[in-house]
Parts: C-alpha cells; structure tokens; sequence
C-alpha cells in the first residue's frame, strides 16, 4: 500500500549492494563509537583532508577548504541548489532525489533528453535549445546537474560527450554539479574510460560523491562536494555551509572516522571495491539479458548495483495483467520477486513510461555468508543461491513475454 506523500516525491535509497559491511570499516567505527559530538558544519579537517587526498589521486588537485561534508547526498545536493540562484537544469532520466529538491525549494527545474548511448549527460544541442527556449519563456538556466556515472541508467557517459555537454553549459554561463557517486563502481575500468567534468572545466564544476556508491553501506550517511578554488567557489561554499547548519545536517561523530578511512583507499577498502564492481558486472549482465528477453528495453550496465528498464513495449502484455503505471509495475515485480529492492522503483511516470531501476545487489544472496561467497568465487554465477535467484529474475520477467 503506497502512502501519499504530499507534492514532493520523495526518492528511493541507494540500491542495496548485497555484500556485508567490510570488517575494517566496522571495526574503526566501533573505535568511534563513543563519540558523542556530530562533525562540524561540513565536516572535521580529517574527514574533509581525506576527502582531498581521494580526488587528488583522480587528479582533482584543493585544500580542505574546499570541501563540505554532509550526512548524505540528498541534504548536500538541497544546499547546493538553495546556494545557486536561478533554474535547474538536469538529464532525463535522472536520479529521482534531484527534482524534488528542486521542487522543495520552489525553484523551476527542466529535464534534458540524453542520447541514445547513454543516460546523465544531456545532448548538447537539445541543452542549448532548452536554454534558449527557458530564457525566451522568461527564466534563467544557471545550473546543470549531470552524472557522468548515471543513476539511474548505469551507464558512462563517453569524454567526447562530456565535453561538448560541458562547453554548451559553461558558453551559456551555466555552473554545473557533477555527482560521481557511482565513479568507482565501474564495472569493467580497463575498457571504460570516464572524464570528469571538474578535469575540463575546474573553475566552473562543484563535485559531489555519496559515499553509499562504492565506500560505505547506504546505512551510513556521508557525502562529500569538492568547490572550485576560486573566489566565486568560496562564496558558494560559504552559503552551502550556512544551509547545512541551518538544517542540522551534521556528519555524525562516530561515522567521520570510518568514513575518512574508507577515502583513504587503503588495501582492503580497494581490494573490496574490486571484488563488487566485478561481482556486479556478471550479475548485471546476467540480469540484462533476462530484461532483454522479456521484449524490454535496457541499456547494458557499465556501472553500479542496478540496471534501468523500459518496459513500454509490454505495455499491452502488463495492462492484461492490470499494470498501467511503473507503480503498479514495482508492486508486480515486487510480488513475483519477493523482495522490493531488485523489482526496483519508478521514473518516468510523468512521461506515460513504465521504467523501473532494477537492484541487482539481492540477487547475491540473503544471508551474509551467502553474499561473503558471492564476493569470492571464481564463478558466482554458478553458486545455487545466485542461479536461483537469477531464475527467480528470469522468471518473472519471462511472464511479460
């Protein structure tokens, strides 16, 4: 039964990653857990030095004056928005958090339509001619939020795109928030190459990360956005910092430690975030081809714990069995599935679509020692506890046909 939650839509959480928390990262935040303070507004030195530290090795070079901390992407991407005057602009599809944060500011937001390879980047050209149609209607474009590793599509926006995405934003005097939440979740890094906006346009790009992509578990709230090092970034830090407080969104004390450790990549953290990207690029793919099957649309996931579904091309079959919207179509899968993360969540409703972001992550087991042998085997695929639940996914998409 879905409750009625006002105008505001509210989002789904991050995908569920199917794998028990790292050992390590438990045991600092046990270490911690007598903390009794929350972070300071934006986060302690330590946390945000970390937060350095990890975008100088993607060769994202700043001080920790340049950082903000906050209990998760949501608060962080409100604060930015409020920071930003003007209209927002974003991809469709996009993550289903970003309109309503708009929206709850009251501030005119627009959707772009991506290409057809990819999803997070607008098409340049159908940005500017959204530009210039917002302008003639009397508004004023002047922010662009993008996800070169999109959620929710799962995919990588190729550089050339990025580029010419990039320039059209900053020739129409646009800044622009890149949210890379889900950069280290890559499914195959040798052969996919992804370009940060910030590596082009430094001065005019405000990074975000949610630690939840590829760090920490979703239960623990911490996100982080690198300002460019410039006066205007400055400000817009400072405004940032002042929304945050004004909200109490405060990293929590026992979490900070934990959560700067997990940036400092150490082996174990790196050695985790290699096992899941590859457990998640077999399990994607296998889960793919089962979408496919049905007659369903998706792209192939390139990134992430989830793939993106269109399910127009059933409509006929899913109105025979009374699915007439991408919420009746999570209740379905959900029901066949038994459980709500895999049979997804829904966008593109006020499009007419019936599309739906697929969690993959509980497809790899239910207990901890289940999702532990998933992470290590050389054939997951071939685990009963995977094959069946694969099964499971087939099946139930193999009733659409």
């Amino acid at each position: 039964m879905h409750e009625d939650h006002g105008p505001v839509r509210y989002g789904p959480p991050a995908p569920d990653p199917g794998l028990p928390v790292l050992p390590e990262l438990a045991a600092v935040l046990a270490a911690a857990a007598d903390r009794t303070r929350p972070e300071p507004p934006g986060g302690g030195r330590t946390l945000r030095e970390a937060a350095c530290a990890y975008w100088a090795r993607r060769g994202l070079h700043g001080g920790p004056e340049n950082i903000v901390a906050a209990p998760g992407d949501q608060p962080l991407l409100l604060a930015l928005i409020a920071a930003h005057g003007g209209d927002v602009l974003m991809p469709r599809p996009c993550p289903a958090t970003w309109m309503p944060q708009a929206r709850l500011l009251g501030r005119p937001a627009y959707q772009v339509p991506t290409p057809a390879e990819c999803g997070g980047v607008p098409d340049p050209y159908a940005l500017l001619e959204t530009v210039r149609r917002v302008r003639a209607e009397g508004g004023r474009p002047k922010l662009l939020v993008l996800s070169v590793a999109d959620d929710p599509t799962a995919t990588v926006a190729p550089p050339e795109l990025v580029r010419e995405a990039c320039e059209a934003a900053v020739g129409e005097g646009m800044h622009i928030i890149s949210d890379e939440t889900w950069r280290d979740t890559v499914h195959r890094p040798r052969d996919t190459v992804l370009l940060s906006p910030a590596e082009m346009r430094p001065d005019d790009v405000t990074v975000i990360s949610d630690l939840c992509g590829a760090f920490t578990p979703a239960a623990w709230p911490v996100a982080v956005a690198r300002f460019p090092q410039t006066a205007r970034g400055a400000v817009r830090r400072a405004r940032t910092l002042d929304i945050l407080t004004a909200l109490g969104a405060l990293v929590a004390g026992p979490l900070a430690p934990a959560a700067a450790h997990a940036l400092g990549e150490p082996e174990a953290v790196r050695e985790r975030i290699r096992q899941a990207a590859g457990l998640q690029a077999q399990v994607a793919a296998a889960a793919h081809r089962a979408v496919l099957s049905s007659g369903a649309l998706a792209r192939p996931p390139q990134a992430g714990r989830h793939l993106y579904a269109d399910l127009g091309p059933l409509r006929s079959r899913l109105a025979e069995l009374d699915v007439t919207d991408s919420m009746e179509l999570e209740d379905y899968l959900t029901d066949r599935l038994g459980a709500p993360t895999p049979g997804g969540h829904r966008f593109g409703d006020e499009l007419g679509a019936l599309r739906v972001r697929l969690g993959t992550g509980p497809l790899l087991g239910a207990t901890p020692e289940e999702q532990r042998e998933s992470l290590t085997a050389a054939e997951p695929l071939e685990l009963p506890h995977v094959e069946r639940a694969l099964d499971l996914f087939a099946a139930a998409f193999g009733e659409l046909r």
